[in-house]
């Protein structure tokens, strides 16, 4: 496909977006010369011709935003692309995660602690506390059933029939262990 035919296929759909964009016919031209300038220099490596009308509207969107920041004009960003809502929650497994282990006797924190997050191996977790490997391997265990039934109390969460925590954070104000 040559310039000239995209430009006949596509140029006023371009022009429409741009202008809605910035608002000035005269700019807006501009802009549209701009992009196909782009265009004729860059689409010989184009490598997929289905994705034609995307990439032509990227470089659109992008030589939009080049103006706005050459010009020091001020613009809406949400007419560019799809808000996103971000719920904030001051709440966080991590923070329930934290909670709970701090509740666990030292007795059981100390061993999956090296076992779960620092990586030692459990044989090595017996010798450095001077215990059994079965004793070792049996308060890991325990450990992470006390873990699991934290977030249980703490966040409502629930065992499904794989035997996997599922669920979502509670607020803080709900929470047994955090609060």
């Amino acid at each position: 496909m040559t310039t000239k035919e995209v430009w006949q296929i596509y140029s006023s759909d371009l022009k429409r977006f741009i202008f809605s964009k910035v608002k000035n016919d005269a700019v807006a031209d501009d802009i549209l010369q701009d992009v196909f300038i782009k265009v004729h220099t860059k689409l010989s490596t184009l490598q997929d011709v289905s994705k034609l009308k995307s990439w032509l509207f990227s470089i659109a969107r992008y030589s939009v935003l080049d103006y706005f920041k050459t010009s020091n004009k001020t613009f809406e960003i949400a007419n560019f692309e799809i808000e996103t809502q971000i719920k904030e929650t001051t709440h966080t497994e991590k923070e329930c995660l934290y909670g709970i282990l701090k509740s666990l006797p030292k007795k059981y924190s100390e061993p999956l602690f090296l076992s779960d997050i620092k990586g030692v191996k459990q044989l090595d977790i017996a010798k450095q506390l001077n215990l059994t490997l079965p004793a070792v391997k049996s308060q890991i265990q325990r450990a992470r059933k006390m873990v699991a039934q934290g977030f249980k109390d703490c966040c409502g969460f629930v065992e499904n029939d794989n035997g996997v925590l599922v669920g979502e954070i509670q607020e803080k104000e709900d929470c047994k262990i955090c609060n």
